[in-house]
This record gives structure tokens, C-alpha cells and sequence, in this order.
């Protein structure tokens, strides 16, 4: 299977034009992590802005208006304070895992950025386990909650620590085998052939009724995945404080808070890949425009994104048995049986396709 390296091999020849080749591939990698960085950095604020807006719309509130036009310079002033606020700790913290927990799980979001093709061309890593990779880099996060709740010293920190193991490797199932069921369809698992699969239709088209199944429990545990409420037992206020991150501060903070949001934007990505068809316009309205992809792609992830935060906003917290057996006695049959179906779907050929 090729595997080609679509902004890696441009920005390398552009490079090797006035330098040498070894000198030009370093080159290469520090120019797209710095891109990555960026994309990274910039979604991650914006994301917190557009939050605070959908929850001021939901709320018939105004949300952030003061700093910049439309308060659109406000969470550049937030990431300014924690900038500038100390690192503060507990004496007894394990001072090694602590001050290294925020790093696993900033460093597995970027990670997982890289090989989305947001166009034909803007992707840095088209490799041809796509989707197990983006599975496998995912599970990391959770080692950094992990990592942070134990070495904070503190009770409510290891409880918040506690539940996110158990509610990350359980609905990491559900949200596996909604791709699995999608992977039957397109029989490969790199990103950017099951995005061309989809000329022929999107996927949640070609594959109805199971697709659509999919679809849902991969939108619920997704949501889950991400600590997000209704599933938010992780850092339920009225429980736990701040949960894992209790004691942590400034931008180590920050970090966590992030990373909540990239991952948002990751599992709605992933989303709109899988399902969606990527950078792929609805009946190939402009697909003579090939450049229109990125803006195809990211209107996509964006109106997951919003409905990840309607359901943030509209339905109450749950608890944590009931978020439980939710996945165990309920997503998880419901997803095996649904592999079964699409199997059948595939091998009847019934797929819809244009």
C-alpha cells in the first residue's frame, strides 16, 4: 500500500533546493511540528471561546464581549493570566510523575493531529494503520490522568484519577468497534483511502442503517471518552473539586484544560473522516476546487463539535453507575451486534452507493 507524505515530501523539497538532504529533512520535521503547534494551539483557544459562547446561547446569556471585538480576544487574556500565574503543588506530591502527567496528555492529542487528512494534500503522515494508530495514541491520555490524580497526594485528585481509568478503557471499546463496524465497509484502515471510498457516497450513506448505529454510539462514547457531561465524572464539581487536576496550576492547568478541548476536536475529526467524508463536499459541488477541502473538512468537525457541546449543555450529569452500566450492559451489545449486521450488509453487497 503507498503511503505517501503529502506536506512532509513538499516542505522537504523546498528545503532541498538551498540546503543538503540530511540538513533539509530536519528541516522539514521542525517547520510541520511548528505548523502542528500552532493548528494545536490556535483550535485549542478558540474552542474555549466557542464553548463559552454556545453555553451564553443556551443560557440566553451574552458570553464573552469585553476583550476584543466580540470578546474574541478572550481566551488569548486567559492564556495570558495562567502564563503568568505560579506553579504551585502539595509538599508530599511525587514531584516526577506529577510535573510529567500534563505532558502525556498534551503530547497525545498532538500526536493524533498529524495524520488527519484535512485535504488531498495538508497531511503530514498518511500511514496505512490510520485509524489503529489514532485508537492506540488516544489510550495514552488517560495515563496522564492517571499519572496526575496518584502523584498529586491528594484524596479527591486519585478518586477523580480513578474513575477516569475506568470510564476511558470502558467506553474506548464502544468507540473501537463503532470504527471496526465502518472499517467492514471500507476494508482498509488508512485515512485517506477511506476518505476516497467515499466518492461514492458517504459512508454513513453507504452503510445505513448500521452505519447510523454507529454513528450514534461512536458520537456517545466519544463524549464520554473526553470527560465531557453529561459524563464528566471525572471532575464533577460537586464531588471532587477539579477531580485529577485539583492541584495542579498556571499552565500545567492549562494543559488538561486544553487537551479536553483537542480531544473534542480530534473525536469529531475522526467523525467526519470515518463518516462524513472528510474533505469531501456533499455531490462534488466543488470538487474542481480541490483547496475548498480544508474549509469542507473543518465545517464538518466543527458542527460534530457543536453537537458534542449542545449535549454538554442540555443533559444532566450522570452517575457513575449508571455511566457504567450504560456501556457495559447497553453500547457494548448493541455494538457487537451491529459488526454482525454490517457484516451481512457488506457480503449481500446491499451498500448504497452513487
Amino acid at each position: 500500500m503507498n503511503i505517501s507524505l503529502n506536506i512532509t515530501k513538499t516542505i522537504t523539497e523546498l528545503l532541498s533546493g538551498f540546503m543538503p538532504e540530511g540538513a533539509a529533512n530536519i528541516g522539514a520535521m521542525v517547520t510541520i511540528a511548528l505548523i502542528y503547534l500552532a493548528i494545536f494551539a490556535v483550535a485549542g483557544l478558540y474552542l474555549v471561546l466557542l464553548e463559552r459562547k454556545v453555553a451564553a446561547w443556551f443560557q440566553l446569556r451574552l458570553g464573552p464581549n469585553r476583550v476584543g471585538p466580540w470578546g474574541l480576544l478572550q481566551t488569548m487574556a486567559d492564556a495570558l493570566k495562567l502564563v503568568s500565574k505560579e506553579l504551585t503543588g502539595t509538599v508530599k506530591a511525587d514531584k516526577f510523575l506529577y510535573n510529567l502527567a500534563p505532558y502525556f496528555v498534551i503530547v497525545s492529542s498532538l500526536m493524533a493531529l498529524a495524520v488527519f487528512p484535512f485535504t488531498k494534500e495538508f497531511q503530514a503522515f498518511d500511514i496505512n494503520i490510520g485509524i489503529f494508530f489514532l485508537i492506540a495514541i488516544s489510550s495514552i491520555g488517560v495515563i496522564g490522568i492517571l499519572l496526575g490524580g496518584w502523584a498529586s497526594n491528594n484524596k479527591f485528585a486519585l478518586i477523580g484519577a480513578m474513575r477516569s481509568g475506568v470510564q476511558t478503557i470502558s467506553y474506548e471499546l464502544s468507540v473501537g468497534l463503532s470504527l471496526l463496524t465502518m472499517v467492514l465497509l471500507t476494508g482498509t484502515l488508512q485515512l485517506s483511502e477511506i476518505v476516497e471510498v467515499q466518492k461514492n457516497g458517504w459512508l454513513i450513506v453507504q452503510g445505513h442503517i448500521p452505519a447510523i448505529i454507529a454513528f450514534m454510539i461512536y458520537m456517545i462514547a466519544g463524549t464520554a471518552e473526553t470527560n465531557r457531561a453529561p459524563f464528566d465524572m471525572v471532575e464533577a464539581e460537586s464531588e471532587l473539586g477539579a477531580g485529577f487536576h485539583t492541584e495542579y496550576s498556571g499552565m500545567k492547568f492549562a494543559y488538561f484544560f486544553l487537551a479536553e478541548f483537542i480531544n473534542m476536536f480530534i473525536i469529531a475529526a475522526i467523525a467526519t473522516t470515518v463518516f462524513f467524508g472528510g474533505w469531501l463536499s456533499p455531490f462534488g459541488i466543488t470538487e474542481s476546487i480541490p483547496w475548498l477541502g480544508v474549509f469542507w473538512f473543518i465545517g464538518k468537525t466543527f458542527l460534530l463539535v457543536f453537537l458534542m457541546m449542545w449535549f454538554r449543555w442540555t443533559f444532566p450529569r450522570l452517575r457513575v453507575d449508571q455511566l457504567l452500566t450504560l456501556e457495559w450492559k447497553y453500547l457494548l451489545p448493541l455494538n457487537l451486534l451491529n459488526i454482525i449486521l454490517m457484516a451481512v450488509i457488506v457480503w449481500l453487497n446491499l451498500t448504497i452507493q452513487f
